[in-house]
């Protein structure tokens, strides 16, 4: 954006802003979704910018301010709308996940599943429901991102990910979350993200058991839960156990946390550890991976 727009769109602020009260009862300063609407439509820019603009100012957009606490004030919430995060499936796990990240306020999404919605779905996919039968994954997950967050910016492909296509599907992301639902493409996913120096979120599930891992360039990741793949490996368990409606939103969530930690470098990552959730029994276990050096 023009260094005079900015400054016009500063200037426009002041008597758009409002005073707030916090839940803990101090005050702060607050843009309101209306005001952010009608200054995106004065200036002719994304509302993206105008909340750029605003936290650079120390001027909360209300939407966010509930999540000021937890991503480390202003600072923290600019650097998410500056970020870049990939969902590739859009099912069970990533049609949850793509709307928290737009929740959280994450700037920028890439949205990629080829696959549309069955009556199978409808019992655990968010996103899912008996008016979008047919319809396809992500397109419906871009109207529904639309509704809860319009200052995201999204880059939409209904396609497959496959081995020519996966760099380029995930050229912009600095994190990626892995939503499939079968190893092959899971492995071709990770082998992509190491060459585009970008941190992969795994996710899994299958009836009452989940895990989850985070996976960063050099990292063993799947080959150290694994093992090298195999075709005969590509049908996962869950095919056999089914997926209740409870497990994905479980997973999906975790997954969304380990993003927020890679993009806000906060916490301590699942690196090298398997993170396994057996909710039938209330037991979750870290399992130790191998690193990047071992034999």
């Amino acid at each position: 954006m023009r260094e005079d727009s900015s400054n016009s769109i500063r200037e426009a602020l002041k008597s758009a802003v409002r005073e707030g009260k916090a839940p803990d009862e101090t005050s702060y300063r607050k843009l309101s979704l209306e005001a952010e609407q009608a200054l995106a439509a004065k200036f002719s820019c994304s509302m993206k910018d105008i909340e750029i603009i605003a936290l650079e100012n120390n001027i909360i957009p209300e939407r966010y301010q509930r999540s000021l606490g937890t991503v480390g004030g202003e600072q923290g919430q600019l650097r998410l709308l500056k970020s870049c995060v990939g969902v590739v499936g859009l099912g069970g796990l990533g049609g949850l996940a793509g709307e928290l990240l737009a929740r959280m306020g994450v700037g920028s999404l890439v949205l990629v599943d080829g696959d549309t919605y069955s009556e199978s779905n409808l019992n655990r996919q968010l996103l899912s429901s008996q008016e979008n039968l047919g319809q396809k994954k992500a397109a419906v997950a871009r109207e529904r991102i639309k509704q809860v967050n319009s200052a995201v910016e999204m880059k939409v492909y209904e396609e497959y990910i496959t081995k020519s296509n996966v760099d380029d599907l995930i050229d912009s992301c600095q994190v990626v979350v892995d939503c499939l639902d079968n190893l092959k493409t899971r492995f071709l996913l990770q082998e992509s993200c190491a060459r585009k120096n970008a941190a992969l979120v795994h996710g899994a599930i299958a009836q009452f058991y989940g895990q989850v891992t985070t996976i960063l360039p050099g990292d063993k990741g799947l080959l150290a839960i694994y093992g090298a793949y195999k075709e005969e490996m590509n049908k996962g368990i869950e095919k056999q156990l089914g997926n209740p409606a409870t497990t994905p939103a479980l997973v999906a969530s975790l997954q969304v946390q380990e993003v927020l930690k890679v993009l806000l470098n906060k916490g301590t990552l699942l690196r090298n550890r398997l993170l396994y959730i057996d909710t039938l029994d209330g037991n979750c276990e870290q399992v130790q991976l191998a690193f990047e050096n071992d034999k």
